[in-house]
């Protein structure tokens, strides 16, 4: 969408065509719903929580920063605002309204929409693009010449949307190299069965870190969710975008209690049994843990539940104290492409013109968005990588001759 108002709006002849029944289905889901826009942050932050190829983003980001984005949209009558994190949102907190404010720009600058039309083939002649092959119910088989063609199909995440890889295939079709392809910003399977018993419990100001092959490879401190079968929220998503595609054992560490030191967090112990000297050890949890976590943490720790608090030792305290400092879980492995926000890998940008997003080797073709091998952390950065290359696609489609 982003793609064919930059190139509309330079006086092109533009058709978006649409393999699904309605526009912008990813959009709707972004966000919880939400659609988290971008982040009102300058392009340095962007390029900062950037993933992967980076230093590709540079004249996507500088062409069309997210200031654009917002003020392009704010332009169009629709309001925004900027929650924590610099997450920007509109104030309707509805996609949908996200996608009516583009479409309504599309239609004004002429661009002509095609519904369920599927796209097969990229088409060439003498060495260069020269439009698509595609098939539609209405209009059954046909190909339509262009002076350009724009690939922004999205990767595999969520393939109920739509993204099922096609834009891997044109690219491969016509000798662009591909990347691996990963599920990134997903949750994690945890190995141990106690997270069963912890399903629904959502922590806050707890710190992660991340270790593949027994290296830190992430640490960040916020909110996490237990699930079914393992870990997910903030946090957790942000740390899979260090874990996407690596060969290495994982594992995370969590810290229940960030704000105090080993000593400070026994120190704190010892007052909290104080205050029940003769109650049993698992009755002296209550205020130093949530209800749920209490059973685990101490079949973790070892210590019988009716031992009296006034006989726990101090060995047995201080393996307490460090399971709470440290409370370690395996990962099995990463959740699939159906729940994963992004994919991480895609078209090689080597193969790719980051002054203008198109195509090294086959002329009057471009790429934009998460087909590409790009990929950020949460926050609203992968939908500005998303808006940035499709403008300047669009944008550079228009002027190519």
């Amino acid at each position: 969408m982003m793609a064919a108002i930059a190139a509309a709006e330079r006086g092109m002849s533009v058709t978006l065509l649409e393999k699904n029944e309605k526009l912008g289905k990813k959009l709707y889901i972004t966000g919880k719903g939400r659609c988290n826009i971008t982040n009102d942050s300058d392009v340095e932050n962007l390029l900062a929580h950037t993933m992967t190829n980076a230093k590709f983003l540079y004249s996507a980001y500088y062409t069309f920063p997210s200031q654009s984005m917002m003020e392009l949209l704010e332009r169009e009558g629709l309001p925004l605002k900027t929650e924590r994190g610099n997450r920007v949102f509109p104030v309707s907190d509805h996609s949908s309204d996200v996608i009516r404010t583009l479409e309504r720009i599309m239609r004004r600058a002429g661009v002509s929409i095609r519904l369920d039309t599927r796209v097969q083939e990229i088409l060439s002649r003498e060495g260069r693009c020269c439009g698509v092959a595609c098939s539609s119910r209405q209009r059954g088989q046909e190909s339509l010449a262009a002076e350009a063609v724009i690939v922004a199909t999205g990767g595999l995440s969520y393939p109920s949307t739509g993204s099922t890889g096609d834009g891997y295939r044109f690219a491969s079709d016509t000798g662009h190299r591909l990347q691996p392809r990963y599920p990134s910003l997903v949750s994690f399977v945890i190995r141990e069965p106690f997270v069963k018993e912890l399903q629904g419990l959502s922590l806050r100001n707890v710190s992660l870190r991340l270790f593949a092959g027994g290296k830190e490879r992430y640490r960040e401190q916020g909110e996490m969710l237990f699930t079914h079968r393992g870990i997910s929220g903030p946090l957790v998503l942000s740390a899979s975008a260090y874990g996407a595609g690596r060969k290495e054992a994982l594992s995370v560490e969590l810290d229940l209690k960030p704000a105090l030191s080993e000593q400070q967090l026994d120190d704190r112990i010892l007052r909290d049994f104080a205050s029940c000297r003769n109650s049993y050890f698992k009755n002296s949890l209550g205020k130093l843990l949530p209800a749920k976590m209490i059973p685990v943490v101490i079949e973790r720790t070892g210590i019988p539940p009716e031992k009296r608090v006034n006989e726990v030792t101090r060995q047995e305290r201080r393996r307490l104290t460090e399971l709470l400092k440290g409370f370690s879980m395996t990962v099995d492995s990463l959740g699939e492409y159906n729940e994963a926000v992004i994919t991480r890998g895609g078209v090689d940008v080597r193969d790719v013109d980051p002054a203008t997003m198109g195509s090294r080797r086959l002329p009057g073709l471009y790429f934009a968005g998460e087909v590409l091998d790009l990929d950020a952390l949460t926050g609203g950065y992968n939908l500005q990588i998303a808006w940035s290359t499709g403008y300047l696609a669009g944008a550079s489609a228009a002027e190519w001759e």
